[in-house]
């Protein structure tokens, strides 16, 4: 489920062209290097704090255990407001990737809202039932993205590269911090991960959250760098550096990898590149859609806003109520800028990753720290100096450098769409859900203090926390 809201194959294809282009240029490699190393950092804090607490509200637990209800709650909305546009976002690019397929080999053109309306409605059905059958699903589409960069990247490699060579120096570390633009090409490395730290959502679904989830999560940040480096090193190197930032730079950004998959693996890997693209955006947007559910569901059930989101299907499972609502709310953003005259890419896709992002890099920043206060109170068998405080406060400052590389490049990370309003009250949004989030707690603290003593406090084990010597429930 996590490999599969990343999407690697939407990440790639998605955000390559804009990391060469107007990032980190050849040196695009360099640059998920470089992240690949602050996300592990920040995992290694991440996963020490789920061995212990086992919630599907995730960052809001782990924030609430760690720093208070009242930083806890804030999170919570937060994390609510980027896992609900990140679904929107990704219906986006999936309308104008299915536009573009089916115009491509079938010559029909289709409204782009046939393709979201589609997606949407297939992903409430799938959602229904149980996380098995989405996680099936998902999971052949993964697969067959997987394969398609690997082949592409491998058979480049087998051929020593393009024109230039392998390249190597697109390798080199500090070309992270190179280009036209290093702080968008980081920016759009970083949102390429978005989606990994959704393993802990997932952890009262599992047989065995202890041991599951901790591997899951370091496997995802680990595979997803390592996949990321060596295809972008790859496409850069079949291309040749002067003719991909040409093709980047030119109107059809997507031949940066079509290009070479032709020249390398014959027209079928083209076919293949296009319907792969759109299937990896599907998956993409419904493991969005899980976690967006999750977190509704996360706060439903306290009782504090809508308790009927807390309730699960009694034959499946599943957050059923908390996942209809997260459709009628992306459907609602999407009619939105439907009725707007919108673009799906340009606009849908680009505006709402902007915003969910920066909302997510706050949240992640938050818990960071809130490992490190967590461990100093509890627990003192499970401290350890690199693991429970030199990790995460390394995460957290890289979080935060993070923060400061989207907010500096805002107007460049938005493209043409920087001139539409919702662009400019991105930050504002974020702004208002975290100072709501902290209004919402004050006002349950002073009024309803049974609520407020379970904010972010329920996991698995009857709301208690979970010590290395307790045993692990076989199923929640």
């Amino acid at each position: 489920m996590a490999l599969a809201t990343a999407a690697p194959i939407t990440a790639m294809t998605g955000n390559l062209p804009v990391i060469v282009g107007a990032g980190n240029g050849v040196h695009a490699p360099a640059g998920f290097l470089f992240v690949t190393l602050v996300l592990t950092v920040f995992t290694v804090g991440y996963v020490a704090m789920a061995r212990h607490i086992t919630t599907a509200g995730a960052f809001y637990g782990f924030v609430s255990h760690g720093l208070g209800r009242i930083a806890g709650m804030a999170s919570g909305l937060l994390a609510v407001l980027a896992y609900v546009v990140f679904e929107a976002s990704i219906v986006g690019i999936f309308a104008y990737f299915g536009q573009q397929a089916v115009e491509s080999q079938f010559g029909v053109d289709l409204p782009w809202q046939v393709f979201a309306l589609a997606m949407l409605a297939i992903t409430a059905v799938l959602s229904y039932f149980d996380l098995e059958v989405a996680s099936k699903v998902l999971g052949v589409f993964l697969v067959g993205e997987v394969l398609m960069l690997i082949l592409l990247g491998g058979s480049i490699l087998l051929h020593g590269g393009g024109p230039g060579g392998l390249q190597l120096s697109s390798l080199n570390p500090t070309g992270a911090f190179a280009g036209v633009n290093a702080g968008v090409g980081l920016f759009f490395c970083f949102w390429s991960w978005i989606g990994f730290e959704s393993t802990a959502m997932y952890g009262e679904e599992s047989r065995n959250p202890k041991r599951i989830i901790p591997r899951a999560t370091l496997l995802a940040v680990v595979g997803l760098g390592v996949l990321y480096t060596f295809v972008s090193w790859m496409v850069l190197a079949g291309n040749g550096g002067a003719k991909s930032v040409e093709i980047v730079g030119g109107s059809s950004p997507l031949d940066l990898f079509l290009a070479p998959a032709q020249q390398y693996l014959g027209h079928w890997a083209v076919t293949a590149f296009q319907w792969l693209m759109v299937t990896s955006a599907f998956a993409c947007g419904m493991a969005f859609h899980q976690c967006a559910a999750r977190y509704l569901y996360a706060i439903g059930r306290e009782g504090i806003l809508l308790p009927a989101l807390g309730r699960t299907h009694a034959k499946h499972g599943s957050p059923y109520v908390a996942s209809f609502t997260q459709t009628g709310i992306a459907l609602a953003i999407i009619v939105g800028f439907w009725v707007t005259g919108q673009d799906p890419y340009v606009s849908l896709y680009t505006l709402t990753a902007i915003l969910g992002t920066l909302a997510l890099l706050v949240v992640q920043t938050l818990c960071s720290f809130a490992v490190v206060a967590y461990f100093r109170k509890n627990h003192p068998e499970s401290r350890h100096w690199f693991r429970t405080l030199t990790a995460p406060l390394l995460g957290g400052l890289g979080m935060l450098a993070a923060i400061v590389l989207l907010v500096v490049n805002l107007d460049t990370a938005a493209g043409a769409a920087s001139k539409i309003l919702f662009f400019k009250l991105i930050p504002w949004i974020v702004a208002a859900v975290f100072l709501g989030g902290i209004a919402l707690a004050l006002y349950m603290r002073a009024r309803h203090p049974q609520k407020y003593e379970v904010m972010g406090r329920l996991v698995v084990e009857n709301t208690q926390e979970r010590s290395d010597e307790e045993p692990v429930p076989a199923q929640v």
